[in-house]
């Protein structure tokens, strides 16, 4: 038959033909050798896979061209027993760059002992930490008008002061010590423990979220207690009201 003839002329074609089974003798040696060979193609095979598998790092090194692009970092950090209003988020490089209370995209979010959320996050602003916010609105109890005195202290950035705390902050900024309030319109009817924000630390926690932008440099950042500012090119924190609290 035609398919017959056609498996009979595939089959012409095996380069590996059987022998008959009568005339094949298996010998140790010839065990040994399967035994040898199968052991390296197994080894073989694992250490092909693995390699395969496996990741390689290579080291690079280039020259960033891209001078005017500011690095982003982003925190997330809880502290569990200290008020946000004594926390400061600053940066400074070897620029000469320095960031005080970071000016946007910073969040603080109150948290109670329990780490259960008091109110909600809020962005810092370039005037002071959160409970600037706070004191701002006291300005409508006052008589104090639009652009109020310093007091000595009004700089560039700090033109007017409507409450205590942005005369506070215009001290701070020229670097005097704000030790009595006596005489300033802005902190008439307020406590020494409001004035210097003196309560208690450990009555709640404190969570900072967001990012920070800073130019790519060798510098740090830091999250530190007090209010910060520059006095004679040095970064100071006014520790003040961390030394009167608890």
């Amino acid at each position: 038959m035609v398919s017959n003839g056609m498996i009979t002329r595939l089959k012409s074609f095996d380069a590996y033909p059987k022998t008959l089974d009568d005339f094949r003798i298996k010998t140790l040696a010839g065990a040994s050798v399967t035994i040898i060979s199968s052991l390296i193609m197994a080894v073989l095979f694992v250490s092909e896979l693995s390699f395969y598998l496996s990741t390689e790092t290579i080291p690079e090194l280039f020259v960033d061209t891209a001078k005017n692009q500011m690095l982003r970092i982003n925190v997330d950090v809880t502290f569990p027993r200290l008020a946000c209003k004594y926390l400061s988020v600053d940066t400074m490089d070897v620029s000469g760059t320095q960031q005080f209370d970071i000016d946007s995209s910073v969040y603080k979010t109150r948290i109670d002992l329990n780490g259960k959320v008091i109110g909600d996050p809020t962005e810092e602003r370039v005037t002071g930490t959160v409970d600037s916010v706070a004191e701002d609105s006291d300005i409508a109890e006052t008589t104090t008008p639009l652009c109020g005195s310093c007091y000595g202290g009004e700089t560039a950035l700090k033109p007017c002061c409507n409450s205590c705390q942005d005369v506070r902050d215009a001290y701070r900024l020229k670097g005097w010590a704000f030790s009595d309030a006596g005489g300033i319109a802005q902190c008439e009817g307020k406590t020494y423990e409001e004035i210097n924000h003196t309560e208690k630390t450990d009555t709640e926690g404190c969570r900072i979220n967001g990012y920070m932008e800073v130019n790519k440099v060798g510098g740090n950042f830091h999250i530190a207690p007090g209010r910060s500012f520059q006095h004679s090119h040095v970064h100071v924190h006014d520790m003040q009201a961390m030394s009167k609290a608890s």
